[in-house]
């Protein structure tokens, strides 16, 4: 087979249990309605920056416990003690603007839920935007989100098209799941 050009065609040569099949198959392009699972895969897109998906996909339980399930009340609670804690953690990415930007972020989003009853009701709100547009929203919101941090946040999330090429076997179940109004 020649070099793939998506990442559809390169997961179809790996095994079923491979992290980055696994992903693709259940995951990636699936709209999200849960606020916390919405702020877990922000933090992991976050991560990724400057790194591999491979190494975040393979530490993705070490990230939910130390980021404590992602629960967005509790890591906006996190003070100095806890933010040592996540910096002294091997198993998760150990980068100090990382790290501040997750626990900020999840401030962000409990002024978000107070303001539009969830972080999803948010991202609803703005939709449909263009890739620019959602870039400059979460900029003026967020911390350490730039154009390619968002784009796969909202990729990966059903907010942008692009997850799947159309002969991928799993885009016909993402567009399933899709409410009328995500692209």
């Amino acid at each position: 087979m020649d070099k793939p050009t998506s990442y559809c065609e390169a997961v179809t040569t790996m095994e079923k249990s491979n992290v980055h099949r696994i992903y693709h198959d259940n995951f990636y392009g699936f709209p999200i309605k849960d606020d916390n699972e919405l702020f877990e895969r922000l933090v992991l897109e976050i991560n990724q920056a400057g790194l591999s998906w491979t190494t975040i996909l393979n530490k993705q339980t070490n990230f939910r416990k130390a980021y404590q399930n992602f629960e967005i009340k509790k890591v906006a609670t996190f003070k100095e003690k806890d933010f040592k804690r996540l910096m002294d953690d091997a198993g998760i990415i150990r980068n100090r603007l990382k790290i501040n930007a997750a626990i900020e972020n999840a401030k962000t989003i409990l002024k978000i839920q107070k303001e539009f009853g969830s972080f999803k009701k948010w991202l609803d709100h703005y939709h449909p935007k263009t890739k620019e547009e959602w870039v400059k929203i979460f900029k003026n919101t967020f911390k350490f989100t730039g154009g390619e941090i968002v784009n796969e946040f909202l990729m990966s999330t059903g907010y942008l098209p692009g997850a799947h090429i159309e002969s991928c076997p799993v885009y016909k179940r993402v567009l399933k799941r899709k409410p009328a109004f995500l692209p």
